[in-house]
């Protein structure tokens, strides 16, 4: 087995755009945090049937097999950051006039379903932007810290920040969460809009090229990479478990365990303390095992933690395991989308981006389907042991890229230039 150097990482630096791109991402996923809690908790209300609940996030993981291949080629045409403000004024006027219709009792469950599908329809195209615009921003070196710094400050203000404020907010009214949520995407919008960065370079393209061509050039520029490969259909995998568990997740704490709306709350935010404590700790374990080792160890981890949760009755252990779940998951995606930058040309950086997504988050809505009926067939503890068996399939599938040397491709040759940890 060949020997491989070890990677060296570095803070990315505030200047230069990155601290303005960090205050807009952690402002957006406040209003995220808001409206993600406050979503489900507006489905429970106006049914009890976990299929239509799970619907709602089937459908918010739809867009991305239908348009994610579409947004990471539109990504690489365009200026990265006028696309990220459009979209963002985009989502922040939609959520508004969501939150009008939720205020004068107009919502329902077809209508839940209709938002959650438009605004991830634009967030197919505003993540692979931002994934492709943030190497302009900072050396190829600082990508693992500022991915890490950029993931914590999303679950800080989501989770941590956002959540907890849900109650409160909801004694003002229903319709409170998302008006908030729409000032945040606005708000988010100006930031980007603000950010001073060079226009994108790109090697003109060829006669006759067309989006399909495009297209096929990441789908082919992703197959083509082992480490990439296997990433991938191990990600899918997880998102798969990931999507029954989501999907029914406030059904297990205020049905199962019976902890209320205040339960509901504090689960989410144990899942935001562990992943902060991933994006603090995580650093420290690839150090010591490499990215792709990383992975592993927070795969396996996931699964005991599913375990747990489907197996017990306690609201505590539940909130133990959903720390635990969160630590590792926020270790898997800082290594995964630091993999996926550092190994794709930078030219194609937002294709290569938006097949990883798309093939990843592919059985997300069948997952959130099949933790619905998984949770009406055999009880709501159900879909947490659904998500540990495809976990367990997810860490067999990753055993064979541990071989593989993870390769640096240089961002506009095309050629190795430095060995990386495995």
């Amino acid at each position: 087995m060949a020997a491989v150097e070890a990677e060296q990482t570095r803070a990315p630096a505030w200047r230069g755009g990155f601290g303005r791109l960090w205050s807009a991402s952690v402002l957006s996923s406040f209003g995220d945090g808001l409206r993600t809690t406050a979503l489900p908790l507006l489905a429970a209300a106006l049914t009890d049937r976990p299929l239509l609940i799970a619907a709602v996030t089937a459908c918010g993981f739809l867009p991305w097999i239908v348009f994610g291949l579409l947004g990471g080629a539109v990504a690489d045409r365009v200026d990265q950051r006028r696309a990220m403000w459009t979209v963002d004024a985009l989502r922040g006027l939609l959520v508004a006039a969501f939150a009008v219709a939720v205020a004068l009792g107009h919502a329902s469950i077809g209508l839940l379903i209709a938002l959650a599908f438009v605004l991830t329809t634009l967030q197919t195209l505003f993540d692979n932007a931002a994934t492709a615009l943030l190497p302009s921003l900072v050396d190829r070196a600082e990508l693992g810290g500022a991915n890490a710094r950029l993931m914590t400050g999303q679950r800080i203000a989501g989770g941590l920040l956002g959540a907890p404020v849900v109650p409160l907010l909801l004694v003002a009214g229903a319709a409170v969460p998302f008006a908030a949520d729409a000032v945040t995407y606005l708000l988010a919008a100006a930031l980007v809009a603000s950010l001073r960065t060079a226009p994108p370079e790109r090697a003109s393209r060829p006669t006759g090229s067309t989006l399909r061509r495009e297209i096929a050039q990441g789908l082919r520029a992703l197959w083509r990479d082992r480490a990439l490969r296997g990433l991938c259909a191990a990600t899918a995998l997880c998102n798969i478990g990931v999507g029954a568990l989501i999907a029914t997740l406030v059904l297990l704490v205020t049905g199962r365990l019976g902890a209320g709306e205040s339960g509901y709350v504090l689960a989410t935010t144990a899942y935001t303390v562990g992943s902060l404590l991933g994006g603090v700790a995580g650093g420290a374990l690839v150090a010591r095992t490499g990215r792709v080792r990383a992975v592993l160890c927070a795969g396996i981890a996931q699964t005991c933690a599913l375990v747990v949760l489907g197996s017990v009755n306690r609201l505590d252990a539940a909130v133990a395991a959903l720390a635990v779940f969160g630590c590792m998951g926020m270790v898997w995606n800082v290594n995964a989308t630091t993999l996926m930058q550092q190994r794709s040309p930078a030219d194609l950086l937002g294709r290569v981006s938006s097949a990883f997504r798309t093939l990843c988050v592919a059985g997300a809505p069948l997952g959130a389907l099949l933790g619905g009926a998984a949770a009406t067939a055999w009880g709501l503890n159900s879909p947490a042991l659904v998500a540990a068996a495809f976990f367990v399939l997810s860490v067999i599938s990753l055993i064979p890229v541990l071989k593989l040397d993870v390769l640096v491709v240089a961002p506009h040759d095309d050629r190795t230039t430095a060995h990386v940890t495995r």
